[in-house]
């Protein structure tokens, strides 16, 4: 029979993707792993995984087994939440990944907010370049921008536009470009997350009163400078080194204290809407809803960058 102690052995194998890493995961031996693998392998009479020297690679059957086992401890591990749903509070542990700048800004400063109404929790925030790609087996991941991962359900957290900017200097000495055309003129600087495609520049002209929206267009740019570092690039426009399409949440306070000026603002620019991401395969616990809710909260009305 597979017990609970199997299924945790299973993910924790799924989610290091390596014996060894998956031993010192678990606290255990590289042989002990293989052990165990070839008697729960035995048990069900299939093969879970297939090995090589550094790396282990699930097959059908193991990814199945995989994705049942998340869903199950996932509703394990939320029963102590739900059970103290009625008296408010919320025990175990909650990890949140969230982008660097953004997290540092805004997601840090809610959950020592949360942590003090919920000081039974164990909270643990991690920044990344890349948070939704390589943090499968985290609760909630911060993302910003467009998504295109059906693993994950996405949760709205507050609206984010992106803004074309450029320093009061850059525009006096090259002029300010009065369609998004123009910019294919002028110098411009690139931020590399997400992986997105970075150098094409989407938007359409804002409707006017009750008329449509116009007719989306893209540019595709020649970035002058490129960083993976959005702080950075920010800081190349403010020194007056091209235009850069940035997140209203990162530019305005720039644009506030008239380092950088916002241009083109009768175009709408590709949005990069600030998400909640929780996995797709597994069940929502009451502290990751809580959690979600409470981000809401904090970013309603309006986010604060507005």
């Amino acid at each position: 029979m597979i017990s609970l102690d199997d299924l945790r052995f299973v993910e924790a194998l799924h989610r290091t993707g390596s014996m060894s890493a998956a031993a010192r995961a678990l606290n255990v031996t590289p042989p002990a792993i293989s052990m165990r693998l070839k008697k729960l392998e035995a048990e069900l009479g299939v093969s879970l995984v297939i090995r090589n020297s550094r790396h282990v690679r699930f097959t059908s059957e193991g990814e199945r087994l995989v994705s049942e086992a998340q869903t199950l401890i996932s509703r394990v591990d939320a029963l102590p939440g739900i059970m103290r749903a009625d008296s408010g509070a919320l025990t175990g542990s909650l990890r949140i990944v969230a982008p660097f700048g953004f997290g540092r800004a805004f997601v840090a400063p809610v959950i020592a907010k949360f942590s003090q109404t919920h000081s039974a929790l164990h909270l643990d925030l991690a920044l990344s370049e890349n948070p939704w790609r390589a943090n499968k087996d985290a609760d909630v991941v911060i993302h910003i921008g467009e998504l295109r991962d059906s693993s994950w359900v996405a949760h709205l957290i507050a609206r984010n536009e992106r803004w074309v900017c450029a320093s009061p200097n850059y525009l006096a000495a090259n002029g300010v470009p009065s369609n998004p055309r123009e910019l294919l003129q002028h110098a411009c600087l690139s931020i590399q997350e997400n992986e997105e495609d970075v150098s094409l520049w989407r938007y359409r002209k804002k409707s006017c009163g009750r008329g449509k929206a116009g007719k989306l267009q893209s540019i595709r740019i020649a970035p002058d400078l490129k960083s993976n570092d959005g702080e950075v690039v920010r800081n190349w426009a403010a020194m007056g080194l091209g235009c850069v399409l940035r997140s209203e949440w990162d530019a305005a306070p720039s644009i506030k204290r008239g380092e950088l000026k916002r241009i083109l603002s009768g175009w709408e620019f590709e949005p990069a809407n600030v998400m909640a991401l929780v996995s797709a395969r597994r069940g929502i616990s009451t502290r990751v809803n809580s959690f979600i809710n409470y981000l809401k909260m904090q970013f309603a009305p309006k986010p604060p960058w507005r």
